[in-house]
């Protein structure tokens, strides 16, 4: 199934906004959330193909909001890619752990994150 709705979850207005041009300029359709809480609930409402999840967020962390998304029924299948500064093996390890696909550390490359949904086809 190829990907074509993208949630990007992150605290920081400046990467929200860095992903969401970058993908919507790809075709892809973005919807955005603030927080770990507004990611789980987006997630349950939008079901998109693919979520970008930061992780250092107040409240619910990214680590959080991970378990919960891909424990939950009707949202376990959606496919979450770690995107953060934290670029400890154990942050990693820890990530997938928690139900990460994958795990991308902040600067993201643009031609690397690409090649990475692409290959989610």
């Amino acid at each position: 199934m190829p990907v074509k709705k993208i949630m990007v979850v992150d605290d920081s207005p400046t990467e929200r906004f860095f992903l969401q041009d970058l993908l919507t300029k790809k075709g892809f359709t973005v919807v955005t959330a603030e927080n770990g809480e507004e990611g789980v609930a987006k997630a349950k409402a939008e079901l998109p193909d693919l979520i970008m999840m930061d992780v250092v967020m107040p409240g619910l962390n990214g680590f959080q909001a991970t378990r919960q998304i891909s424990k939950a029924p009707e949202t376990a299948n959606i496919p979450i890619f770690m995107c953060t500064t934290k670029d400890q093996e154990t942050d990693k390890v820890w990530g997938v752990r928690q139900g990460a696909k994958d795990y991308l550390v902040k600067p993201i490359n643009a031609d690397e994150l690409l090649a990475k949904i692409a290959a989610l086809k």
